[in-house]
């Protein structure tokens, strides 16, 4: 037989748990978006200059949750060029281009930044 004692309620927990629930979020997800887009901007290898202008964001909102997607419209027959800087790509005569891990450096000072407003939003006093 397993039994506890408490003493004692969860009012705390229970307090905090409905906070949580029913917090905004971030308010200015556009702010968010345009600082990723900069950054994404900024850090991506730059030989003509397209890639690096062809960042933009879509915030998507569905069932009570909302998500910003950081996208590039760089696609050269069919290829994703920003993937391609990341990740490395195959060239004609069989070499190999090593990629830049440019994209994560980049971006995570925005995810911290986004998280950081969503924790003091559900920590609120």
């Amino acid at each position: 037989m397993i039994s506890f004692r408490h003493k004692g309620d969860f009012s705390k927990t229970e307090r905090f748990l409905k906070r949580a629930k029913n917090a905004s979020r971030p308010t200015n997800l556009d702010k968010y978006g345009q600082e990723g887009v900069a950054a994404l901007s900024s850090a991506t290898p730059v030989e003509t200059g397209v890639t690096a202008g062809s960042w933009y964001y879509e915030i998507e909102k569905t069932d009570g949750r909302v998500k910003i997607n950081f996208c590039n419209s760089n696609i050269q027959n069919g290829v994703p060029i920003a993937v391609i800087l990341q990740y490395g790509h195959g060239t004609r005569n069989g070499g190999w281009v090593e990629g830049q891990d440019y994209i994560n450096p980049a971006i995570q000072p925005v995810f911290d930044k986004i998280a950081e407003s969503a924790w003091r939003e559900v920590t609120k006093l």
